[in-house]
C-alpha cells in the first residue's frame, strides 16, 4: 500500500505550515554555492503543493523569507528576490491550472517593487480559484507581526473605538496577517533543527509538530504524506482529558 493510500481523508489536518530549511546545508554538501539550493527548494515546494493538493488539504503554509533574513549576504538576498519573481512567473499557469489559491503574509512592502508587483499579480490572478490555498510567508517575523497587532490594538483605545476590557483572544486573531485562515493544525520543519524560529508564534498554540532531519530540497510527496500520518496518530485534547474526548 502506498502512503497516500494509508491517509483517512477524513483526518487530515485544516492547515500545515512549513518551515523549509536546509537550503543551504543541501547544496554546500553538493559542493554548490546557497543559490543552487535555494532553486532546488523551490521544485519542492511545487510537489509538496502537488502532494497536498492530491488529498485535498485546504491551506499549506511556507516560510519563505523571515524579516531576518535581510541580514543574510547582499549577494543571496538579491538571488532569492529574483528567484521569487521567476518562480511566480513560472508556476502562475500551473497554479491556475490546479484551482490553487495563493496568498501571502508579511511585511510584503519591504520586497523589491519587482518582487512585491508579481507577487500582487499572482495572488489578484488566482484570487478566485477554490482548491488547496498556498501561503508564503515573505519578510515575515510573528514578533513583527503580534507588535504590529499590538500597536493597532493601540491606536484603536487612543481612538475610543474600543476599551482595553473589549480586547478578546478573536479579537487579537483578526489584527494577525493571518486574519480569515484557520490555525495551522501540524508544523513541520525540515533540515534537523528543532525550534519555530519566530514563526507563527501565536496561531501554532496548539499545533502538532513535526521534526525531520531531511533537507527541505529533498522533501517531497512521500515526506509530506509521512508528516501527515505521524499528525493522524497524535491524539489532540486542546487542554482536556483522554477520557473526556471518549464521551
Amino acid at each position: 500500500m502506498s502512503l497516500i493510500e494509508e491517509i483517512d481523508k477524513n483526518k487530515l489536518p485544516g492547515h500545515v505550515a512549513i518551515i523549509m530549511d536546509g537550503n543551504g546545508r543541501w547544496a554546500k554538501a553538493r559542493g554548490k554555492d546557497r543559490s543552487f539550493g535555494h532553486q532546488e527548494g523551490v521544485t519542492s515546494v511545487r510537489k509538496v503543493l502537488e502532494a497536498a493538493s492530491a488529498i485535498g488539504l485546504r491551506f499549506l503554509t511556507v516560510y519563505t523569507f523571515s524579516t531576518e533574513n535581510w541580514q543574510r549576504p547582499v549577494e543571496e538576498v538579491r538571488a532569492l528576490m529574483e528567484l521569487l519573481v521567476s518562480a511566480i512567473h513560472r508556476e502562475t499557469p500551473d497554479l491556475m491550472k490546479n484551482n490553487i489559491r495563493l496568498m501571502a503574509i508579511g511585511n510584503l512592502e519591504q520586497l523589491p517593487e519587482t518582487a512585491h508587483k508579481t507577487l500582487l499579480e499572482c495572488i489578484e490572478k488566482t484570487s478566485g480559484n477554490t482548491g488547496t490555498t498556498l501561503v508564503l510567508a515573505l519578510s515575515y517575523s510573528a514578533r513583527w507581526e503580534i507588535t504590529e497587532a499590538v500597536k493597532q490594538l493601540a491606536t484603536e483605545v487612543q481612538e475610543g473605538k474600543i476599551i482595553p476590557n473589549d480586547i478578546t483572544e478573536t479579537m487579537v486573531s483578526d489584527h494577525m496577517t493571518t486574519k480569515g485562515l484557520p490555525d495551522p493544525d501540524l508544523l513541520i520543519r525540515t533540515g534537523g533543527e528543532q525550534r519555530i524560529s519566530n514563526f507563527l508564534l501565536w496561531q501554532l498554540s496548539y499545533a502538532e509538530f513535526y521534526f525531520t532531519d531531511t533537507f527541505w530540497p529533498d522533501f517531497r510527496e512521500n515526506e509530506l504524506y509521512e508528516a501527515i500520518l505521524y499528525y493522524q496518530q497524535r491524539e489532540r485534547r486542546f487542554g482536556k482529558t483522554s477520557e473526556q474526548l471518549k464521551r
